[in-house]
């Protein structure tokens, strides 16, 4: 087990390491400035020399991560030591060229740089001398990059290794041969050169670089883990070199690139070095080279390390094919498997080939190709229903079924379910996956949930149209775990109240998005929501079934609207109504409060009053029946506001009803109003029923007028009797200045029933009261509009008709 970390020796060693890394740079900065003094006098061997220890301090300062030998300096920051040297090395590679065209032989140059006694000097400088050979085109190009590549086997020490041939890479950066085979210049050298070059130089690093996870103790594997992740970068560059010869075609990248790269990354058998160069590939090379490989790829990835992250590659070259699609598919022949069929059949082979990858990496990965499925080819539902009936066949195999949503497994399966509903935006091509549904299944109840809230939300906020029953149905199947309690549900599972109703709210709502254009169909797709509705438990249906009584009146009106192109729209109608007042009692008789029943039936009467089909009336009376009903016999609370609404009801929808119901429910209106238990709200409920004399207005049977002005005075009569019940002086007073109010309103209405003589009298009665009122602000508030209303008296010149004000 490795050692806990210490945060203060670690800022001890991080502190040593930069005083280390300032003094090591700064003894190489005194070699490189004995160096360039050297060149300047024109003594280029002195020059090589401090050259050659500059080098010597660099090496010096590689040694392998090791409790028995304490590292010098660490990969990173012998990377920036090694920086500063190969600057100063540019110095003297100057300075030879120039040295060259003032006569220099090459011989005696080559021949200077071996007084370097050590070898990794020695052969820094090799190459500094054969990078100047190949710029002034003395030797052979193709026979010193061969000599050089191989010379470089001496340094076997890993660190030291990997930065000399990356110095190597640096140097020859652009002056590799780039030529097809068979154009070049004699001697010249080829792409086929250069690809032996690097990939020679590309195979010895790969090796050095794994070898550093093999040195040291074993103790220390994680932090030289760490060290050789930060020193990736060296042996990609390769590959990078690689991509960067425009002469290599297709042909040549199948046929010698890949095979060698793939063999060497397979070889390696390391995690760190397979995962991080299978990477590279991918990124590094064009579309078109990947498109005619695919297949040789995908076939080494399931040749790769078991502890290899497959699933980070796949993604990682899905990704890329993702990015330009316009490029995909367009280098296949007509007979070859599309990108898609090519990643299904050989993430299949990889998973095969891994007996012991976890179902949740298995799922990622089908997920990968899911997401390729749908990107790149939208139109094509079959590939995306391949992808998850191979999944569920996966699962069928493994027995794993309502599997728990903590679980991995469950968070990666609903990833993947996620995936068509966040690419496709509509909810209603799900319905079209037949394996959707099925592996969906394999969720437990609290995993099944949340992709229901996920589905639903995302069916808002794209406001999908539901436009057949068919669609309806297939949906309601789907949030099915939000209308009912399936089976599976734990006995012991809670929920919490605000998340209940923000879940049943977000069912209610997607009642709102089923709309057909076809009327009729629309009351089907109702029908069938409550259907499904009505087998919910009662605190679902408070917030389910009012949506689609109110979605059924919009339908009646629609019905209306379209009354000269339906003949039977007004049968169509009464069907709704009494399917709406089947669905309200439905309410009723879950025993929930009364309140939501009333208003839906008060809402439904004021419906039935606007439309006015022919046969409206005795179902019309039923709806504001039920509603008095209600409030006789189930709203104990609030009597005065549900009268009120049931007054203005009644107000509005009297002219629907022929004489007897009218005057019935007049008379059940002043009635309720009359009994309310405090004598205020007795006064005003009846004054408020003095309207349903006044502004009925016709009645549609017989066209005769509802306005009664006698009844309107004798309701005013009985505020007055009411308000004179009242022990409390202040609230007396306030119900005369209303009462007055009233009478005002309809004596300015032309009421001949309200008199002049009514009104002084009932002035000079709050007059006479005002000096037995308290003093309170509330008070005040009453004498203001009492003051208001005199003024209002004068300002409509009532004083000229005998009104004393």
């Amino acid at each position: 087990m490795p050692p806990a970390s210490d945060p203060m020796s670690s800022q001890t060693a991080v502190s040593n390491q930069e005083k280390l890394l300032h003094d090591a740079k700064s003894s190489i900065k005194l070699d490189a400035l004995s160096m360039k003094k050297s060149l300047d006098k024109v003594e280029l061997l002195e020059g090589i020399k401090h050259g050659s220890d500059m080098l010597n301090k660099l090496a010096s300062f590689a040694k392998i991560n090791n409790l028995d030998v304490p590292m010098s300096l660490s990969p990173k920051s012998y990377y920036e030591l090694y920086i500063d040297v190969t600057d100063e090395l540019r110095h003297l590679e100057t300075f030879m060229i120039d040295e060259f065209q003032k006569g220099l032989k090459c011989d005696d140059l080559y021949e200077m740089v071996q007084y370097a006694s050590a070898i990794i000097p020695r052969l820094y400088l090799l190459i500094t001398v054969g990078t100047v050979y190949i710029k002034i085109k003395e030797y052979s190009r193709k026979t010193i990059l061969r000599d050089l590549v191989e010379m470089c086997r001496g340094v076997q020490h890993p660190l030291r290794g990997l930065f000399l041939r990356n110095y190597l890479l640096q140097c020859t950066k652009n002056l590799l041969p780039d030529t097809p085979v068979g154009e070049e210049q004699e001697e010249d050298g080829n792409i086929q050169d250069s690809i032996d070059f690097i990939l020679l130089n590309f195979s010895e690093m790969n090796k050095l670089w794994v070898r550093m996870q093999h040195q040291g103790h074993t103790r220390m594997k994680e932090k030289r883990e760490q060290e050789r992740r930060e020193l990736r970068l060296l042996v990609g560059t390769n590959l990078v070199r690689l991509s960067q010869l425009e002469s290599i075609t297709v042909d040549l990248y199948s046929s010698i690139v890949l095979p060698k790269v793939l063999e060497q990354v397979i070889s390696c058998n390391d995690e760190i070095a397979q995962e991080y160069l299978m990477e590279c590939i991918i990124q590094v090379f064009p579309d078109e080279f990947h498109i005619q490989t695919l297949e040789e790829f995908l076939k080494a990835c399931a040749d790769l390390n078991e502890d290899v992250n497959i699933r980070n590659i796949i993604t990682s070259l899905v990704d890329r094919f993702i990015k330009t699609p316009e490029k995909l598919d367009t280098n296949l022949v007509d007979d070859e498997p599309t990108i898609f069929e090519i990643f299904s059949r050989k993430v299949s082979d990889i998973i095969s080939s891994r007996p012991n990858m976890p179902v949740q990496d298995i799922v990622a990965l089908h997920t990968t190709v899911l997401n390729l499925a749908i990107k790149r080819y939208p139109d094509q539902i079959a590939y995306v229903d391949k992808i998850l009936e191979i999944t569920d066949t996966i699962f069928n195999t493994m027995n794993l079924d309502h599997i728990q949503s903590s679980s991995q497994i469950s968070k990666e399966l609903i990833k993947m379910l996620k995936i068509p509903i966040d690419l496709y935006k509509n909810v209603l091509n799900l319905l079209k996956i037949k394996h959707y549904t099925i592996l969906y299944e394999h969720l437990d109840y609290v995993g099944r949930k949340t992709m229901c809230q996920y589905l639903l939300n995302n069916a808002l906020e794209y406001e999908t149209q539901i436009s057949s029953p068919d669609e309806a149905e297939g949906l309601l199947q789907l949030i099915n775990p939000l209308i009912v309690d399936p089976n599976d549900k734990p006995a012991d599972y809670e929920q919490d109240t605000e998340d209940f109703i923000e879940e049943q709210t977000l069912v209610a709502r997607l009642v709102h998005l089923m709309q057909s254009d076809d009327l009729d169909e629309q009351f089907l797709i109702l029908n069938l929501v409550r259907k499904y509705f009505g087998t919910s438990t009662k605190d679902r249906i408070r917030f389910t079934l009012p949506p689609v009584v109110f979605r059924a009146y919009e339908l009646a009106y629609s019905y209306k609207k379209s009354a000269e192109l339906d003949e039977k729209w007004d049968k169509k109608c009464d069907k709704i109504f009494k399917f709406c007042f089947q669905t309200i009692n439905a309410l009723i008789k879950a025993e929930l409060p009364a309140e939501l029943a009333f208003r839906l039936f008060l809402n439904g009467a004021l419906t039935l009053s606007e439309i006015a089909y022919e046969a409206c009336e005795n179902i019309a009376y039923e709806f504001i029946s039920q509603a008095i009903a209600l409030y006789d016999d189930d709203i104990a609370t609030n009597k005065f506001n549900s009268i009120s609404l049931i007054i203005g009801t009644c107000q509005k929808i009297l002219h629907i009803f022929g004489e007897e119901n009218c005057d019935s429910l007049r008379q059940n209106c002043v009635t309720r109003a009359a009994k309310l238990l405090k004598k205020p709200d007795q006064c005003r409920a009846v004054a408020l029923c003095a309207n349903l004399f006044w502004s009925a207005g016709i009645r549609k049977q017989d066209g005769v007028s509802l306005r009664d002005g006698q009844k309107v005075n004798e309701c005013l009569k009985k505020c007055l009797k009411i308000a004179a019940q009242c022990v409390d002086p202040n609230a007396q007073f306030e119900l005369h200045v209303e009462i007055l109010n009233y009478f005002i309103h309809y004596f300015v209405a032309k009421n001949e029933n309200i008199t002049v003589e009514m009104l002084n009298e009932l002035i000079a009665k709050i007059k006479q009261d005002k000096s037995v009122l308290d003093q309170s602000n509330e008070s005040d508030m009453v004498l203001e509009q009492f003051n208001r209303t005199l003024k209002y008296l004068k300002d409509r010149d009532l004083t000229n008709i005998g009104v004393l004000v």
